[in-house]
């Protein structure tokens, strides 16, 4: 009895050490011999478990398609399959993503010209539809100008009036002939100067007038000052062109940004999934040779397909910014390229610390900022309507002359003429007009306040752009400084996670990890220098700093909106006055310590 108890025991211990063998990954004696044998030429395959036996059946097609027995290919442009397993690439990814080609792009960029960032603005500030735009306004104030001045200078111009009377409507005919002698008409015919019933008029039956006449304003103030009026809101016109040219180039310079960000993250993409398929392939290579379970080959696939379409969505994503880029420089399409890019740019992102002086930042904003100067220019337009209202209170004076020529009444000859000279002056003075002009002046005068409103709220909208653009500058720069050092680690933990898989001493769960922790270490870094770059465009924006671009109109800038009129500083108020303290603004709030009880 205690042969055979001892003889059972010794049967399931021999079991447990079979399954435990068995179970476990090969040893580092045994890792050679399980790869030591892998087919080069075999595409790369996904492994489908319905497939019983452990060799795969490729299927060379281009795309994700799964054949009659289940097995997958995967698509040769994502990635090669190398027999060994590679490191994480030593190439800068931008040098990576400047040899992208049409595979690895989704379309060609043969032909298509290329640009970098100075040429994407210098194009954009000319071909831009909102610049091209904000130019016409500029030209249409400058009408308004001339239109409204127009109505104080002289205004000289020619009459001219010709008239013919048919003689028979100018005989002088009587109601009744009792009583007169009708004269016999004579047997010739001949006219004896009398009408039957009346007396012919001796007056022409052609009259003409010709007169050229001259009409000057002697004194309209509404006119006066609607005419400076007017040249302030071509100063705001002006004003508003140069806030359009720095979004404009602020505008381009992220989306250029976005562009290579973009084209370098499908770098990324590409080598996650070149280093899955290596991994898928080591896994099945083991699996062939019998050293690992199916599990292992399952856990590479799957994780292989979630990161194709991650790859996918980065070549759109590219795609798309390039599309948006090539609107906002103004670019047509042209349907000769068909599904070709419109455009190539050329550049990099880097990274370059820039100090930033908060105080200094807010006070340039405010001096240098056209978005201000183009209000204060709305608050002087809004002082001059005030007095254009004022004027209906006061007189309007106007003054005509010329000269006139009259034909003759008897003598329609041109030499036969009367002329001469003619002046007219004539005056106006609203006395009672039952409160029509006191009711102009109130509307404008709260026009007016509204103006000075919104321009203390847009000292205050810069002072919020300013200071959100220098805390999103320093938000990504402490983000690449983050990321730089993980973005390292993690490309060290890849290559020994897999070393201590080839080892044994490691698992392929490990390795995947560590892969995903290394793509997504280098999209977060790639995207920090995003952030900075766009964040330094912004603040650039904010602060009023795009002079470097926006010297190309200065031709069109009027000689007033370069005097003290438009300094927008700290000092001033939004009439330009100096700013007066304000006895009743709150100061400085302190703590005051409670009084003790006297209880």
């Amino acid at each position: 009895m205690r042969k055979n108890f001892a003889y059972g025991v010794s049967v399931v211990a021999l079991f447990g050490v079979i399954v435990v063998v068995f179970a476990q990954p090969p040893a580092p004696t045994e890792s050679p011999t399980a790869t030591s044998t892998p087919t080069p030429t075999a595409p790369s395959v996904l492994i489908s478990t319905a497939t019983p036996t452990p060799t795969p059946t490729p299927v060379p097609t281009p795309t994700i398609t799964p054949n009659e027995s289940g097995t997958v290919s995967v698509s040769s442009t994502l990635g090669a399959s190398p027999s060994i397993s590679p490191s994480p690439s030593a190439t800068p990814i931008a040098v990576q993503a400047a040899a992208l080609g049409e595979s690895d792009l989704g379309w060609s960029e043969k032909g298509a010209p290329a640009f970098r960032l100075d040429q994407a603005v210098i194009t954009a500030l000319a071909q831009n539809p909102t610049v091209l735009q904000a130019l016409e306004e500029i030209r249409r104030t400058k009408g308004v100008i001339i239109e409204i001045r127009a109505e104080a200078l002289p205004q000289i111009g020619p009459s001219f009036s010709w008239n013919w009377t048919d003689p028979n409507l100018q005989t002088n005919t009587s109601f009744s002939t009792f009583g007169q002698v009708v004269p016999t008409p004579t047997p010739g015919g001949t006219p004896t100067g009398m009408g039957n019933g009346g007396i012919k008029n001796l007056r022409s039956d052609i009259s003409y007038n010709v007169k050229v006449t001259g009409s000057q304003l002697i004194f309209n103030y509404s006119t006066f000052r609607a005419i400076r009026g007017t040249f302030f809101q071509r100063d705001s016109a002006y004003f508003a062109l140069r806030n359009t040219v720095d979004q404009v180039i602020s505008t381009v310079k992220t989306q250029f940004y976005q562009v290579i960000v973009n084209r370098e993250l499908i770098v990324v993409q590409e080598e996650s999934v070149n280093l899955l398929e290596s991994q898928l392939k080591d896994q099945q290579n083991r699996f062939e040779a019998g050293t690992v379970p199916r599990f292992n080959v399952l856990q590479a696939q799957v994780q292989l397909y979630n990161q194709i379409p991650q790859l996918i969505a980065a070549r759109n994503s590219y795609r798309i910014s390039v599309l948006q880029l090539a609107k906002t420089l103004g670019l047509d399409f042209n349907p000769a390229r068909g599904n070709a890019a419109p455009l190539r740019v050329r550049g990099e992102l880097a990274y370059i610390p820039r100090k930033v002086d908060l105080l200094a930042a807010i006070e340039a904003g405010k001096r240098n900022r056209p978005f201000l100067k183009q209000q204060r220019a709305n608050v002087l337009n809004a002082i001059e309507q005030v007095h254009v209202a004022i004027g209906s209170w006061l007189p309007n004076v106007n003054a005509n002359g010329g000269g006139e020529w009259l034909s003759n009444q008897f003598n329609s000859s041109f030499g036969d003429v009367s002329k001469g000279w003619l002046t007219t002056v004539t005056g106006s003075w609203p006395i009672w007009d039952s409160g029509m002009a006191w009711g102009k002046i109130q509307q404008q005068r709260a026009l007016l306040s509204e103006q000075e409103i919104t321009y203390d709220d847009d000292v205050r909208q810069v002072e919020l752009e300013i200071q959100q653009a220098a805390s999103n500058l320093a938000q990504n720069r402490e983000l690449i400084q983050a990321t730089e050092k993980n973005q390292e680690t993690a490309e060290e933990a890849v290559r020994l996670a897999k070393a201590r898989l080839d080892a044994g001493a490691g698992t392929q769960l490990d390795v995947l990890n560590a892969q995903v922790q290394l793509t997504t270490a280098q999209s977060t870094y790639l995207q920090a220098l995003f952030g900075y770059n766009s964040s330094l465009a912004e603040f650039d924006r904010v602060t009023g700093a795009q002079s470097t671009y926006s010297e190309k109109f200065d031709g069109v800038a009027p000689h007033a909106t370069r005097s003290r009129t438009y300094y927008t500083g700290s000092d001033v108020d939004a009439l330009g006055k100096p700013k007066r303290t304000n006895p009743f603004q709150p100061g400085p709030v302190t703590a005051i310590s409670p009084r003790p009880s006297s209880k």
